[in-house]
This record gives C-alpha cells, structure tokens and sequence, in this order.
C-alpha cells in the first residue's frame, strides 16, 4: 500500500461537490457514476444526451456510459456511440464523460470497463470487446479455462496503457453478489491480474447495486426486489454463498454490507480494493418516455425515445445521482484525476444524499492518511482516526432533508493473504464504535482512538438514517445495528440511506 501519509493538507470530500466549486482542504471531491446505459443497450432507452443532462442536473460531475457488451455492440454499437458521447463531452463541459462498456465478464458476472479519452478510447475497448466478452466469446459458464480468458482480459488492457494506445483503464465488477457467479477466489485474481499501483486494472466492486426502485410496492412501483437482487443459486454460482446473499442488504450487496464478510477479508490482506454505488440507469421510474423503435441488431441502437402519454411506475432504477452517488476524490477536475481518485480508493458512497461532505483523516506522530491511503508509523504510536461529516443541507430529490442518525466506525485486522483463495469471512472485522447523531444540521465531528497500535489494522465508516437496521450476520458482537434484509416487494430506497466510507490502513514498523 502506497501512504498516504505526509501530505500538506488534509483531505475534505464535500459531497455536493458542485462543478466549479474549486479544492477543499486538498483534493476536488469529484461525485459520479461508472454505470449507465442509453439506446446503445438491448434493454435501454435514453440518448447518451438524455442520461449525461439529467446526470448534471442531479450533481453529477462525471459519469461513464456501460453500454452491454456482446455481438451487436462489438460489431457496430462500440463505433456508433462514440460521436454521441464526443457531443455530450461538448454540450456538458462541466461534466466528464467517459466512454465504457459494460463487460460479461467470463465465467461471472457484468464489470465496468473504461478508459481515457483519446484517439484510442473506441479502437481498444472495440478489440477487447470482440477478444474478451463472455457473450462474444460464449465463455460464461464458470470453468478454469473462462477464469483464464477474463484475466487475459485484464491483461490486455494494462497492455493497451502500457503501449499508450489509452492513457489509462479500468475495470469495477458490478452487482457482484445478484448471481453467486463472482466466487471469492475470482475477484482476488482480477484484483491480483495485473499487479499493484497505476498498473492496477481491476480496483473494486459495486458497494451498492443500481435498480434501487425495484423494490417499491406496488400498484405504485415495480413490486420487485431492490437491485433487482431476486434470484437464487445456479449451476455456475458460488457452492458456499448463502441464500441471504443473493438480497440487498439496506440497499448494498451482501459482500460489502456484512462486517467481517467477502470485502473485509479482501481488505484483511492488505491489498486495495475499493466500494463504488451507481444507478445502472436503463429505464427509470416515474419517467414518460418509451423506447424507441428499430431494429436493434441491424442499427446497434433504438431509435430516440418518444413520449408515452403516461408514467411509467413499473421500471426499477433513477437517473444517475439522483439516488446513488460515487465520491472521488481528485487532483483537479480532469478525466485523469478522476481515473487516479478512483484507483487510490479515496471514494464514498451515499444514497438519498443521506449526507453531503465527509473529511476522514487517519492520524498518528506528524502523519495522517485518509480514504484508500496507508498511515506509517513507528510501532506504539498513538492513532486517531477523526472525521468530520457535513450534514445534509437541504432535500433530496424525493423531496425531504436526511437525517443521519449514527455513524459506525468498522475496524479489522490486516492478517495478510489467505491461504484459500475462496474464504469469505474476516474474523476480527466489527463495529468497533457507534456514535449517535444528535444534530440536523451542520458539521459533525466523530472521533475515534485506536490506541497505541502495535499490529496493521484498517479503520472504515458506516452511516445510516437509523430507520431499519438488524444484527449483523456474524452476530451482535461483531454488528449489532448493520444493515436489514430487504423486503422483496416492500421496499422503498428512501426510508433506509447509508453511506460508506472506503477504509483507510494504519501499518506499523
């Protein structure tokens, strides 16, 4: 792990991070969303101008258009909807717009993969469509030789930035749980695919799925599961995943809500891998438009959207940051500084804009760290992590402020590699303290000792509006108050926000 330490300024993610707001306390904290998908998507709808619009109107900053990889999109939809995301690049100045896919990837589940603007951007995700697309390839079902293909996948593009055919590329799993498909031991090999720092491809996965109106009840929403998360085991899932898996849990995916489950036992390595949460926007709730028609196969996209004469209350997900928000913090506001943000972790997540900054510094002898950082020190040196949490400063796009009712800070030992690669569980992550919010508005400052540290450990952050909660599934020592099953068919996304913070690492010496 790179330090984090020894910077000049600390870190301050002002979560309504308004374009042209300009730098607090070191880093832009840039807000955005690495899943969405337009006309260019069998099961899409909207204008690459349609989702980049409502994405700036709904505070996003940058924003990455995942169109479904597969035969018609490798062939033609790839080249197609380029000169579309060049005219919103334009049209939005204030808002960067990278161009993506999103991946099957082979033998498990959908992944974001981006790249920089440039000259290359379509070129290189058109070949690594074509060469490493579980659709194209007919390389879904989990055997050896798939695992292989999405590793060589991964490789491809660190070849692609390491020939400077793009500046740079990224890969983010995406609702990794919904299936059981992503076992444990094939994330760790996409994190470990193509070694550590700016060569690093894969860096995380979906904290939180999109889909988060799918469990509104019905006759006045969809009537479904939250993230669409309705499923169960199949032939190519996981054999050890629990049935309470394939369920979102306070609206996250049941990897990252259990403390001491598949995410802590990756962060329990040492290694990074980092929580995002987006919109998968395809077709949204509450919306007037119906699709277009064409023929999607022949043409790589529908036709633009018309309007449909009624509200469509059956869809499952929001525009882009209307609900879910990825905040990263940046070097300044250019695609590389988002790029870079991403891959060192300094990202938090929120849903309903439960709160709207969060300044985390992890601090010890004259060094701090803060999200996605490492703080040395000299073993036996006292650690404060301290974070300061600007509340929600006005509605949300439901209509009404969140309150944050308490923040949990989560801590866990890092015990180094695993010896099975497919172990789920990291037995000494807990709550380590819980803090009751007793304000509505303003700065809150939360403060935590972690004592005179003697051994590597990693702190993270959790906040909820407290309006549902349950022990955790590693009982109430480890979790008392996590996150609850949700409803399927009763569930409304509004009435239960958290946020997560990425962890920051304490390693003495």
């Amino acid at each position: 792990l790179s330090a984090g330490a020894g910077a000049a300024t600390p870190a301050y993610a002002a979560g309504d991070s308004g374009r042209g707001k300009g730098r607090s306390k070191g880093f832009l904290w840039l807000a955005g969303d690495h899943h969405i998908h337009t006309q260019y998507s069998s099961d899409g709808k909207y204008r690459v101008t349609d989702q980049v619009r409502q994405g700036a109107r709904h505070g996003m900053d940058w924003l990455v258009i995942t169109d479904h990889g597969g035969s018609t999109h490798a062939r033609i939809g790839v080249d197609k909807v380029n000169p579309d995301i060049l005219e919103a690049r334009d049209a939005y100045e204030d808002t960067l717009v990278f161009q993506g896919l999103e991946w099957n990837i082979p033998a498990a589940e959908h992944g974001t993969v981006f790249v920089h603007p440039g000259p290359g951007e379509v070129s290189v995700l058109k070949q690594f469509e074509t060469d490493y697309d579980g659709s194209v390839k007919g390389a879904s079902s989990s055997t050896p030789a798939n695992e292989a293909l999405a590793i060589a996948g991964l490789n491809f593009l660190a070849e692609q930035v390491r020939r400077r055919k793009v500046k740079d590329a990224l890969m983010l799993a995406n609702h990794p749980a919904r299936k059981g498909i992503d076992s444990p031991h094939e994330i760790r090999a996409w994190r470990d695919a193509t070694g550590t720092g700016d060569r690093q491809i894969a860096v995380g996965f979906e904290g939180a799925p999109g889909h988060q109106a799918g469990g509104l009840p019905a006759p006045l929403g969809p009537g479904g599961a939250r993230g669409i998360y309705d499923g169960g085991p199949s032939a190519n899932s996981f054999a050890g995943y629990p049935l309470e898996s394939y369920r979102t849990w306070g609206g996250f995916d049941w990897m990252t809500a259990t403390v001491g489950g598949l995410w802590d036992s990756l962060l329990a390595e040492g290694r990074p891998w980092w929580i995002t949460a987006n919109s998968d926007s395809h077709q949204v709730y509450g919306d007037t438009g119906a699709r277009g028609g064409g023929d999607f196969n022949a043409n790589g996209r529908y036709d633009d959207p018309v309007y449909a004469g009624q509200i469509d209350l059956t869809e499952n997900d929001y525009w882009p940051g209307q609900y879910s928000r990825t905040h990263v913090g940046a070097d300044g506001f250019s695609y590389a500084a988002v790029m870079d943000g991403i891959r060192a972790g300094r990202i938090w997540v929120d849903h309903g804009q439960l709160i709207s900054g969060l300044d985390v510094r992890v601090s010890g002898g004259s060094r701090w760290a803060t999200l996605g950082g490492a703080l040395h020190v000299r073993k036996g040196t006292k650690v404060t992590l301290t974070a300061d949490i600007a509340l929600a400063g006005g509605n949300n796009w439901a209509g009404f402020t969140p309150r944050l009712a308490r923040v949990d800070v989560i801590q866990g030992d890092v015990t180094g590699p695993v010896a099975d690669k497919d172990t789920f569980t990291a037995p000494t992550a807990k709550v380590a303290r819980s803090y009751e919010i007793g304000k509505s508005a303003g700065t809150v400052r939360v403060t935590f000792d972690l004592g005179r540290v003697d051994r590597p450990v990693y702190v993270r952050l959790r906040g909820t509006d407290g309006n549902r909660s349950a022990v955790g599934a590693m009982g109430a020592e480890v979790d008392p108050a996590g996150p609850a099953l949700d409803v399927v068919g009763d569930a409304d996304p509004w009435r239960d926000l958290w946020f997560y913070s990425n962890p920051v690492w304490v390693l003495p010496s």
